[in-house]
């Protein structure tokens, strides 16, 4: 079986996050990069199936700038058999639709028999590139599941629903994405650092994909406009001079509070 885990580089959430005021786009300078937490959990899944299951290759799948060659192997020191690394500069800016459009491209170059995904990434939060890619590669997904089952030929889990959990499945191939209540990730060992630097880490560029980049495709979602939240003002202080009630209600009904 092979199955492709996607993963991506976020800024770090325990870092400055900003946005960049001219181009509406994550300041990506600002802090630390880092593998997102919820594609480790992704890689985890996939890992733990290969643990149990001789012949399984797992495949790492990222978009990422060129310098993000770091943060992909942490993923192979972690476990995964090779890795794809799609960088190209043109992709700056891609929406949800294009950004799918080229790991469709990517994966089927290499085959699939599953493909798994986290449910949020930290930066973007859009949550529908799961959706996205399978409808591009005409297969079933199932989204946010908190339990996951993976054999031979089915994928099945379980996702929350107001009021309890629903049970879902679906024959391979299939997209799934997956959310936090699944296992932390295992943590590289020396070992798996030193085998990294030797593991396949191929990276492309959208051509290299046949995928076509123009300025009308990165502006299917258009930015409108971007302002740096104010800083915080300082509250109203009232101070009881025998008329402090009537001061807190003027303000309450000044404020639409009341």
């Amino acid at each position: 079986m092979k199955i492709i885990v996607l993963v991506k580089e976020v800024p770090d959430t325990y870092g400055d996050r900003k946005l960049n005021l001219e181009t509406g786009l994550a300041d990506r300078a600002a802090s630390e990069s880092v593998l997102d937490e919820i594609s480790e959990r992704s890689l985890e899944v996939a890992l733990s199936y290969a643990d149990s299951q001789a012949g399984t290759e797992v495949v790492l799948l990222s978009v990422a700038p060129e310098g993000s060659t770091a943060t992909v192997r942490k993923g192979l020191a972690m476990g995964a058999d090779s890795a794809i690394h799609i960088a190209d500069v043109g992709l700056v800016g891609a929406d949800i639709t294009l950004t799918a459009q080229v790991l469709a491209a990517a994966i089927s170059r290499v085959g699939f028999d599953l493909v798994i995904a986290g449910n949020l990434s930290t930066d973007g939060s859009g949550g529908m590139v799961p959706a996205a890619l399978a409808e591009l590669l005409d297969v079933a997904h199932m989204t946010g599941l908190n339990e996951i089952t993976i054999t031979l030929d089915a994928v099945s889990g379980a996702r929350e629903i107001e009021g309890g959990a629903q049970q879902v499945s679906a024959a391979l191939p299939a997209v799934v994405s997956i959310t936090e209540a699944l296992p932390d990730a295992r943590f590289p060992n020396f070992k798996g650092i030193m085998a990294a630097k030797k593991k396949p880490l191929e990276v492309l560029s959208a051509a290299d994909l046949n995928v076509d980049i123009d300025d009308s495709q990165i502006a299917r979602t258009i930015m409108l406009s971007v302002a740096q939240k104010p800083p915080r003002a300082a509250g109203v202080r009232i101070v009881d001079e025998g008329d402090a009630a009537e001061k807190l209600a003027d303000f309450l009904v000044e404020n639409r509070l009341v």
